[in-house]
């Protein structure tokens, strides 16, 4: 008779047992409660404000207004392509600098990397617009292309530490250089580890493109400002931000689904997926040499 299977744990954790699942269950049950509360409480203090009214939601249906929000909504579009592509650049370039074998180009890239990465962000758009006296765009781009620049640079060196040392010294061991090294064996397998946190800091210089309302540059937040300055009801910021703050979640969800079907399609590449090897057949492997008998 053949022992059950033990079904009660795993390598990782024990599998929890009646008396935690209902334990688990209860804290389930309360939480959704307590969100769901916390959810009716902002309804009623919306109903409450009228927030609701028909004439808090007309404005949002002349065409002026709709137009200066697709405009503002353009140019946080614009500003997020121009950083996300200058921060990636960037982020390569101080990433290939910290792990340069050259001990002045490393601390160099170390310096620049540690600067901005402390720096606040809206501290260097600032500055960049006053003291360089640059226009809103490029001191948006600007400040967020080197904050964002600097973390993806770690991001990246870490990506690339993770890889098995093997995998280097293997590589190495076939005669390739550090560059080729790098660009066939450490970044292809580094990128799976990275991905998830480029695409979070992406997000992250997403949402920071509302700073640029700060410096006058017409965002999509500016454009919100904008329409609820000229509104002649109590409270116009609300409507205002139920409008807006549903398309910024949208484009960060746009950006995570982006990196789960990025992640799917890795898996599913044919460079990465394992090769099926045919079954040996019965027959002759090598040829009988001269010295070979019957």
């Amino acid at each position: 008779m053949t022992a059950p299977l033990a079904t009660d744990s795993t390598a990782l954790y024990d599998i929890p047992g009646p008396k935690t699942q209902q334990r688990h269950l209860v804290y389930g049950i309360i939480s959704t409660i307590l969100i769901l509360a916390l959810i009716g409480w902002v309804l009623y203090l919306l109903f409450d404000t009228d927030q609701f009214t028909s004439a808090k939601w007309t404005p949002f249906e002349y065409k002026g207004i709709q137009e200066l929000l697709l405009r503002g909504l353009g140019n946080t579009l614009r500003a997020f392509a121009f950083a996300s592509v200058l921060s990636l650049a960037l982020g390569a370039v101080l990433a290939t600098g910290r792990l340069s074998d050259h001990r002045p180009v490393r601390w160099l890239a170390t310096l620049l990397v540690e600067f901005f990465r402390a720096m606040p962000v809206l501290v260097m758009i600032f500055f960049i617009f006053v003291a360089l006296k640059v226009q809103p765009l490029p001191a948006l781009v600007a400040g967020l292309t080197l904050y964002n620049g600097s973390v993806l640079a770690e991001v990246f060196r870490a990506g690339v530490n993770s890889v098995e040392r093997g995998q280097k010294e293997a590589a190495f061991s076939l005669g390739m250089r550090k560059a080729q090294v790098m660009t066939y064996v450490l970044v292809p397998q580094g990128i799976r580890a990275m991905l998830p946190t480029i695409i979070s800091q992406l997000v992250v210089a997403l949402k920071d493109t509302s700073l640029g309302y700060l410096i006058t540059y017409e965002e999509f937040l500016h454009a919100g400002k904008l329409i609820a300055s000229n509104l002649d009801y109590d409270l116009p910021f609300i409507p205002v931000v139920m409008v807006i703050s549903p398309i910024y979640i949208g484009m960060c969800m746009l950006l995570s689904w982006f990196a789960t079907w990025m992640a799917r399609r890795q898996k599913r590449n044919p460079k990465t997926e394992a090769v099926d090897v045919a079954p040996a057949e019965p027959g002759t492997l090598l040829p009988r040499g001269p010295l070979q008998g019957p």
